[in-house]
């Protein structure tokens, strides 16, 4: 007997619910069926005939589970996924699990889940993400994009391919201004590691014993850019921010305590990238992926103008009004 292996990830399990319930009478289903054949019919190492592909692997209760549904779960894996399933135990293991879907999907009708709110909700949830996944796939990849397209993207778009100046800040945070403006007259003239015991001794934000930093990056808070700019940091405070940009070259440290929320910071820059332009060969990948999703987001957009023509759509704005969110639990 082969060993169970663990349970399939569960990605796959949209297709496998949506034929266990028996979703029928969807037109855009049906739309879908006619415009896409089966990927076992049309994809992997193993081409299927019609015949095959109806050859019944399996039956729980009144439901065959075909030869082309079980190679329709594969075709969904990826290649590397599908490493798992080379052995003969591996793919009766995965049958099995398709079975188990199948039981636990037939006892829950059984029980009528199928017929609850919060399932019907699900499965439009599951049949929406099948729906715009077939308009995915129809989608040109980043390397079927023409390249003229490429370029007249980037050049309209530069601003998105700039970098703004970035610095890295480290602070020593204390409650006592009298220390703390002690401790910002040492910090004035320490070194890195002169910094790092500063940090340890006074910072009420120091690393617990055993995990502290290297001493010059004692203290660290991250990266952060100008407020305003692209990619700006918004955990760290803009008086922090403001304090580490005034700072001229690195490993200064700023000549006033900073003060958020009743605490006091002595802010010093740890590190320094300059603003840049990314070159066309620096951005292409980039650009490529971005032309990508606007043409996702337009399909989806196309899509759902469609079916709101051929759904009509109808909304009682006076019954939406009476709504009301309760945020007490």
């Amino acid at each position: 007997m082969s060993q169970r292996v663990p349970r399939v990830s569960p990605w796959w399990l949209p297709t496998v619910f949506v034929g266990c319930l028996g979703v029928t009478g969807c037109s855009a289903c049906e739309d879908e069926k006619a415009a896409e054949p089966g990927p076992a019919l049309t994809k992997g190492s193993r081409q299927l005939t019609k015949e095959q592909a109806a050859q019944v692997l399996a039956r729980v209760g009144d439901h065959a589970i075909t030869l082309g549904e079980y190679q329709a779960v594969l075709e969904r894996m990826d290649r590397f996924e599908r490493l798992r399933y080379q052995s003969p135990d591996r793919r009766a293991d995965l049958l099995n699990e398709i079975i188990d879907v199948e039981l636990l999907a037939e006892e829950a009708r059984r029980r009528g889940l199928d017929k609850r709110l919060e399932t019907q909700q699900r499965m439009q949830q599951v049949l929406r993400e099948e729906m715009l996944r077939a308009v995915r796939s129809r989608v040109p990849g980043p390397d079927q994009i023409a390249a003229d397209e490429v370029r007249r993207y980037y050049s309209e778009h530069k601003q998105e391919f700039f970098e703004p100046e970035r610095r890295r800040v480290a602070h020593i945070v204390m409650g006592q201004r009298a220390k703390a403006e002690q401790v910002l007259k040492e910090a004035l003239a320490a070194s890195p590691e002169q910094w790092g015991q500063l940090v340890r001794r006074h910072s009420l934000d120091r690393a617990p014993a055993g995990q502290e930093l290297p001493a010059e990056l004692a203290g660290d808070m991250g990266i952060v850019t100008r407020p305003g700019s692209h990619g700006a940091q918004a955990t760290v405070p803009a008086a922090i921010v403001a304090a580490v940009f005034s700072i001229d070259k690195t490993g200064g440290v700023f000549g006033q305590l900073v003060e958020v929320d009743g605490k006091l910071h002595v802010v010093r820059m740890i590190g320094k990238s300059d603003a840049r332009q990314r070159s066309y060969q620096e951005a292409e990948r980039a650009v490529r992926v971005a032309l990508v999703r606007r043409r996702v987001r337009e399909a989806e957009a196309a899509l759902e103008q469609e079916l709101r023509k051929k759904y009509p759509v109808s909304i009682d704005q006076a019954a939406l009004k009476q709504i009301e969110v309760d945020l007490g639990r």
